[in-house]
């Protein structure tokens, strides 16, 4: 395939930085011949190159960084279709490689770090601040950790992407193949066509369960009040009344028995007809009300237990819902050796307050992997589209190990993870396995998140990682009118140590930074109130 390249306008991008910028380019220029290896940098950036595939380009599925080649390739179903030179985090704050999704998009975004700091066309791929966006390059790594792109090359590339888009950080300079093995998910055709209306006749049914559920729930407060109108406390009373109306007879048969005279005799019984009549009087209201209670406290238990079947009527018929909705969707499945488990994710587009979509993660299974002493590398497989067989998928490998086919042959999934995912299987649906655990930064509001521990990791050391909301866990299984649930993530590496509540990054083994294990000075970050949480805004960098 031939390039078509365009060089950039330095001038354009000059004008667009303003004049802090140019007085900072004209300084690098200026002190560049002071050191032998700041004039290699700066031979090496004579000029920046951005290179369009020739052909009308579709939707991107991934953008794979190169941090040795310090280039970003974008592909779409059919191969590369932009390419641009950027510029990557600097020692000891090196930009992580590994696995990322874009999780938010920000078109004028300013740090809150660096002055103001303005970053344009930010694409967010970590909520701790790890971020593409348009930024300078001086043909080398410069940035406190994010991906720097060309001005005009990141505003380009801004509205073609959407949340949820793979985004590989290679240290070295891989490119998709194509693949094929057995393993890969083959969806069915039939399924994919009774996908839609399956979700839609699912929504219908949860929506009438839960308007049946919330008449029940009207009818049992209903009941249960009528019930309480009468007993306990009504009945109550009337016992009492009758327990002393009762005391009174055998006050009077007492009373009666000791009189003497005709004239006592004649008083304690008539005070013993009288008591007598009370007696009977309060044992008929009370036996009355208990004849009454017993329908509506029947009644009360009846509502109750109708609510009980309609609410469980109403969970069953929305998780149904949402998982025929999901169907609709990519699925992304991670295979980590590290914890011999199996996730699954799939966004929901939910949107979160704090922004970002919310990510479903109610599949997490164990997972049996071959000889798991080994190393297995770490590969992504991806669909990027339908051929006549099902899917097309490609493979990018960038951590040794086995190679892709062997990887995916010490894998046996389980079945019933594959019968709920593979017959729906859509293109920009992926495959993950990695000797890597699933990073901290994995979260509700992400897609899978994983860092090579053998690469340097200082764009993550010097910060904060992102907290949990306030509560202790992650908001569990609160489903709602949209038939979506959020789903609690808790850590995805128990054996890993901790700092501020979540496990390190890379290797449990790894030394301490700055004075504080795995996550360096935590004055790297400024906290900032949130949506009703603490939210470490580092931003880059």
């Amino acid at each position: 395939m031939v390039n078509r390249t365009t060089t950039a306008q330095t001038t354009g991008a000059m004008r667009r930085w303003g004049h802090p910028a140019i007085v900072t380019f004209a300084a690098m220029v200026t002190l560049a011949p002071l050191t032998g290896g700041a004039a290699a940098k700066q031979q090496r950036s004579a000029a920046t190159i951005e290179a369009t595939a020739p052909r009308t380009a579709g939707e991107p599925i991934m953008a794979i960084v190169s941090i040795k080649a310090q280039k970003v390739t974008f592909y779409d179903a059919d191969g590369w279709i932009y390419r641009a030179p950027v510029s990557s985090g600097v020692k000891g704050r090196e930009t992580p490689a590994g696995i990322f999704a874009l999780v938010e998009k920000d078109k004028d975004h300013h740090s809150t770090m660096y002055d103001d700091a303005w970053m344009p066309n930010m694409q967010r791929i970590t909520w701790n601040g790890i971020a593409l966006h348009g930024g300078p390059l001086p043909g080398y790594a410069a940035s406190h950790g994010c991906v720097r792109m060309p001005y005009d090359f990141a505003e380009k590339l801004f509205d073609r992407t959407r949340i949820g888009m793979r985004v590989i950080i290679a240290p070295n300079d891989p490119e998709p193949v194509d693949f094929t093995h057995s393993a890969l998910f083959v969806p069915n055709a039939q399924a994919i066509a009774a996908a839609p209306a399956r979700a839609e006749k699912l929504a219908r049914e949860a929506a009438d369960a839960a308007k049946t559920a919330d008449e029940a729930k009207k009818a049992s407060a209903a009941a249960t009040k009528e019930a309480a109108q009468s007993t306990p406390a009504s009945l109550r009373k009337l016992e009492q009344i009758k327990t002393r109306a009762d005391a009174a007879v055998a006050f009077a048969d007492k009373t009666l028995a000791a009189a003497k005279s005709d004239q006592a005799k004649a008083r304690a019984e008539d005070l013993k007809q009288k008591a007598a009549a009370k007696a009977a009087e309060a044992t008929t209201q009370f036996e009355a009300a208990q004849g009454d209670a017993k329908p509506k406290l029947d009644a009360a238990a009846a509502a109750k237990e109708a609510f009980k079947a309609a609410e469980s009527k109403k969970a069953d018929t929305q998780k149904a819902a949402t998982e025929a909705k999901l169907a609709l969707e990519p699925v992304s499945v991670y295979i980590s050796r590290a914890t011999q488990k199996l996730y699954v994710r799939r966004n929901t587009h939910k949107p979160w307050a704090d922004g970002g979509e919310v990510f479903d993660s109610s599949i997490e299974v164990p997972v049996t992997i071959r000889d798991p002493d080994k190393p297995i590398g770490t590969h992504i497989f991806t669909a990027m589209a339908r051929n006549d067989s099902g899917l097309r998928w490609t493979e990018v490998t960038i951590d040794d190990g086995d190679n892709a086919k062997d990887a995916l042959d010490r894998v046996t999934i389980p079945q019933d993870v594959l019968d709920r995912i593979a017959p729906t299987a859509v293109p920009r649906s992926s495959i993950i396995i990695s000797d890597e655990p699933l990073s901290a930064e994995t979260n509700y509001r992400t897609e899978f998140v994983a860092v090579l521990s053998n690469q340097p990791q200082g764009g993550f050391i010097t910060r904060k990682p992102t907290p949990r909301p306030m509560d202790e866990d992650y908001p569990v299984a609160s489903r709602d009118e949209d038939g979506f649930g959020f789903f609690s993530q808790r850590s995805w590496n128990p054996q890993s140590g901790t700092q501020y509540g979540y496990p390190q990054y890379g290797n449990p083994q790894g030394p301490t930074q700055y004075g504080n294990p795995y996550y360096g000075n935590p004055q790297a970050a400024n906290p900032r109130r949130r949506g009703g949480q603490y939210y470490w805004q580092s931003q880059d960098w």
